[in-house]
């Protein structure tokens, strides 16, 4: 296809996409899937090789949070059966942590649940960021514990911080039907803080939630301009006591088109298939890797993944490596640069720091497709995690 030809191309010269051929990614039909999966494989391989790097979540507290994000199981209101508990302490953290990292893992991520951290809970953070830094030479700690504070960014990074992960989750037109205690733009503000306090920054989608394809395409686009280091991609979750529990609108064909359009879009940045992946892509996950370069091994905050062995097990089988603890996982132009296109504010679409200009080259209808038939519910599919982190039972890594 002569799209997917112009898109592979443009990915390897980190020329970026047009929305209009965004657009038409995600209206591919499902004869042309292993097409768009090459195309978008050929990118993928250009600037991340085989590798696929390994990161572990650690819930450092669980449900209860005042937020009433319609997604989240631990939101306001949740009626979902998940696991409640308080502030981990550090030694408990890190050793949740270290069986990630026994298992593979090259990065932990420390998750709480809540609006956003008090000075204390900085405090608190810091001390089990550095408990699992000493513990653990070379690993990588990405915090992602909500809306950020003047000065809090630069606390974290001081403990030994290496990233901090806010999601954009969905497009801001629509994003106040998803959330109303805060907005889009706390979040937008969020990230930018933590970029500027030097840490690397991590945000991405959910994709599942009811949104249109240009919505999917406004958030990606985004991002884009947001210019993160990673963007994690999670498929909804429907947890039964939560707003979007019917919401099952997700097939393998339309994830792995997701994943693709965001490669494209995103040619050099650390695509990362996250939550909800075992859910939805099911036997069409090793495919994913020829699209993302990082996975999460084991559990989620408040579900339970495959077992970590099975990941490992899936990546050798497709012919992929897990990324070693001494490998760079950005491409050298952007880890030179810290990260991103050049600083902050020569990220992509302000045509500075050797960036291929954005939204340049020829356009590409999208193809008209008979709307896909909705899925049957597959709620057999949702664990509600019952181990590790909180627990008295051994992690899944």
């Amino acid at each position: 296809m002569d799209l997917l030809n112009t898109l592979a191309e443009k990915g390897l010269r980190r020329e970026l996409p047009t929305r209009e051929e965004a657009l038409a990614v995600l209206a591919t039909p499902d004869d042309d899937l292993l097409d768009v999966v090459a195309a978008a494989g050929k990118v993928r391989r250009q600037w991340f090789g085989r590798r696929v790097k390994l990161n572990y979540l650690v819930n450092l507290k669980s449900g209860l949070c005042p937020e009433d994000c319609s997604y989240c199981s631990q939101r306001l209101g949740s009626k979902a059966e998940i696991l409640k508990y308080t502030w981990l302490k550090p030694d408990e953290a890190s050793k949740a942590a270290a069986a990630g990292v026994a298992g593979g893992a090259k990065r932990v991520c420390l998750v709480a649940s809540g609006r956003g951290p008090t000075d204390r809970d900085v405090d608190r953070v810091s001390q089990t960021i550095e408990a699992i830094k000493e513990q653990n030479q070379g690993v990588e700690v990405c915090a992602c514990l909500g809306l950020l504070s003047d000065g809090q960014a630069g606390r974290l990074r001081s403990a030994g911080a290496d990233a901090y992960n806010h999601n954009l989750n969905t497009s801001e037109g629509t994003y106040g039907e998803i959330t109303t205690t805060h907005t889009y733009a706390d979040r937008v503000e969020t990230v930018h803080q933590a970029q500027a306090a030097g840490l690397s920054a991590c945000s991405g989608l959910i994709a599942g939630m009811g949104e249109s394809d240009s919505d999917l395409v406004d958030v990606v686009f985004a991002l884009r301009e947001l210019d993160p280091d990673s963007v994690p991609v999670n498929f909804l979750i429907p947890f039964e006591g939560t707003p979007l529990a019917k919401e099952w609108n997700l097939t393998p064909q339309r994830c792995l088109r997701i994943l693709a359009m965001v490669r494209f879009v995103c040619p050099d940045v650390e695509v990362r298939l996250a939550g909800g992946r075992e859910v939805h892509l099911r036997s069409m996950q090793p495919l994913a890797l020829h699209l993302v370069n990082s996975i999460f091994l084991g559990d989620y905050l408040t579900s339970e993944g495959q077992a970590g062995q099975a990941d490992l097990d899936m990546i050798a089988d497709a012919g992929f490596e897990v990324e070693g603890a001494g490998t760079t996982t950005l491409p050298r132009h952007r880890a030179d640069a810290g990260g991103g296109c050049g600083s902050q504010s020569d990220a992509c679409g302000s045509h500075s720091g050797g960036c291929a200009p954005c939204g340049e080259g020829p356009e590409a209808e999208a193809e008209t497709t008979e709307p896909a038939e909705v899925p049957a519910a597959r709620t057999d599919l949702v664990s509600v995690r019952r181990r590790g982190a909180g627990t008295d039972l051994a992690p899944n890594a």
